[in-house]
């Protein structure tokens, strides 16, 4: 990871969002870009003019930096992610977190279409993340060791803020929105996983899995943001329905999810701003 290019970017960035101090970030993975729509935005750059950043690569990340206001507040959000898969490197992951640190955010909250390993998770269901298994093969803090992303050897007992999902928990209580926990496992992609791989992580312990969002909280536990995590569930994992998996299906699944997803981020983020 090239740390100096990225503190240019931040730098740059910084430049671009005049009078912008947010408190909480969200970053909208595939199909939750809706989360925005009831906010009232203050700033909205695409990602192409975004430095490190350049524009996203798949359907159903919209690719805008937005600097929103809700009460007195400002929540940045980041309309769609850059994946390990692109090929682009670990600065276009790395650069959102790098940026909320600059920026004074306190906490993260990272979506994501997932796969269904355990039973219950239907299509539709929102999963909040009580921990990971990093089943990518690469981790974003290997190389040389910058003291901007924390300890060399950063511990993990915690990912997840406790006090986040709490809140995550109440909003969804007040709203009836039903909502799960579980484990969440990343793996490299670009390729769905095959039923046996699907069949191990089940047995390591993984609820959900998914291309993304781990390298995000392994960087944003490290800087000492809050980390909050939420899955929407696409689909079932490979070997576990009939069905041929598709990105397609996963847009469509998670756009029939948006009200609840909407109206969820609408009650939480007043409550941790």
């Amino acid at each position: 990871m090239n740390i100096v290019l990225l503190n240019e970017a931040v730098k740059k960035t910084k430049a671009l969002l005049p009078d912008t101090a947010p408190t909480t970030a969200v970053i909208l993975g595939s199909g939750w870009g809706c989360v925005v729509s009831t906010f009232s935005e203050i700033h909205s750059i695409p990602y192409a003019k975004v430095p490190c950043l350049g524009s996203t690569q798949v359907k159903g990340h919209e690719g805008r930096l937005i600097v929103a206001e809700h009460n007195g507040s400002q929540i940045m959000f980041f309309q769609g992610r850059r994946h390990w898969y692109e090929g682009a490197g670990w600065e276009p992951v790395a650069l959102p977190i790098l940026l909320c640190a600059e920026l004074g955010v306190s906490t993260l909250i990272l979506t994501n279409a997932a796969g269904g390993i355990r039973s219950d998770l239907n299509t539709g269901s929102l999963m909040v993340i009580d921990d990971h298994i990093n089943a990518m093969g690469v981790n974003p803090l290997q190389g040389s060791h910058d003291p901007l992303l924390g300890p060399r050897f950063p511990d993990q007992t915690r990912v997840y803020n406790e006090k986040v999902r709490q809140s995550i928990d109440r909003s969804a209580q007040t709203l009836n929105i039903p909502l799960t926990h579980g484990i969440y496992a990343a793996v490299c992609g670009p390729t769905y996983e095959t039923p046996a791989e699907v069949n191990a992580l089940r047995l390591m312990g993984a609820d959900a899995v998914g291309m993304s969002t781990v390298p995000e909280a392994i960087l944003a536990n490290a800087i000492g943001l809050n980390v909050a995590a939420i899955s929407c569930i696409t689909n079932y994992a490979a070997g576990i329905a009939r069905e041929t998996l598709s990105h397609e299906d996963v847009i469509t699944n998670t756009h029939n999810a948006q009200p609840a997803m909407t109206a969820l981020f609408r009650q939480l983020l007043p409550s941790i701003t």
